[in-house]
């Protein structure tokens, strides 16, 4: 699977459960045409059959290398982020939970449900394939979310994009702004549609001094059907923003910020 068709199948899958995307990409195509995506995320669980090591393979499939590895450690996460030699192909940003890192009481739950991965990932349709277990009780999804947002957010929603972003840089209506001002316009004209923002840290997380900047909506909310037939509103995927500052050498900056992403996360709380 070449890029284009990557990102064309996973852009539906995204909407599908983040219609303010398909809303807030219209506000943006209305002043500046195409709106560029600069990267995508998602997030799986250490030691199954989707690991990380396991689903990198088919990320360099498409042409992409590594770029760089993270650790979150208060999170009890580890990514790395990947980036294509075409410039205009977004970047990929993969997470996986540290299961074994969690308490004991939070291990027992998800052993219930990633046992019941049996396969490794064959095509990259494994990005937009959803719960590869059972549907979680809600009192299981519950008891996580008090140790790991991360962790209950995949195990309620699944291998799923987590979000898309916008790119700053490219966006023609923010050019007569002063580099400091740029993102701020952004998120206000979100704020004008109808939309909150991540406020965890400020609105805007990073600096022109870390070369990036970004900021998020706050997660869309959709009725999941837990076991039992249990349905539930809970938070599912956002969108994020980010506006990337040159370096000394005058080359705008192409990785990510620890600290910046640490509070992204934040994007899918309750």
């Amino acid at each position: 699977m070449n890029p284009v068709q990557f990102f064309d199948n996973l852009w539906q899958d995204y909407i599908a459960i983040t219609p303010q995307a398909e809303v807030i990409r219209k506000v943006f195509e209305n002043t500046d045409g195409e709106v560029i995506n600069d990267h995508v995320a998602f997030r799986t669980f250490a030691h199954t059959p989707l690991q990380l090591e396991n689903l990198e393979p088919l990320v360099l499939a498409m042409g992409y290398s590594l770029q760089d590895e993270y650790q979150f450690k208060a999170k009890k996460l580890r990514a790395r982020s990947y980036i294509h030699p075409d410039s205009s192909v977004p970047k990929i940003f993969i997470s996986e939970l540290l299961t074994e890192q969690l308490s004991e009481s939070a291990q027992k739950i998800l052993a219930k449900y990633i046992t019941e991965i049996t396969a490794e990932p064959v095509d990259q349709s494994v990005f937009w394939s959803s719960r590869h277990w059972s549907a979680p009780s809600f009192d299981d999804y519950n008891e996580l979310m008090q140790e790991t947002e991360y962790g209950a957010w995949l195990l309620a929603i699944g291998i799923r994009v987590n979000h898309f972003t916008v790119s700053i840089n490219h966006l023609n209506s923010v050019t007569d702004f002063q580099a400091t001002d740029k993102i701020q316009h952004v998120l206000g004209r979100v704020k004008v549609a109808g939309y909150a923002v991540n406020t965890v840290g400020g609105e805007v997380k990073g600096s022109p001094a870390a070369l990036l900047e970004q900021g998020s909506t706050m997660a869309d909310r959709k009725q999941i059907e837990f076991s039992g037939g249990e349905k539930h509103e809970i938070p599912t995927c956002f969108y994020e923003f980010a506006l990337r500052y040159p370096d000394s050498d005058g080359v705008v900056y192409q990785g990510f910020v620890e600290a910046n992403a640490d509070k992204i996360f934040e994007s899918t709380n309750s």
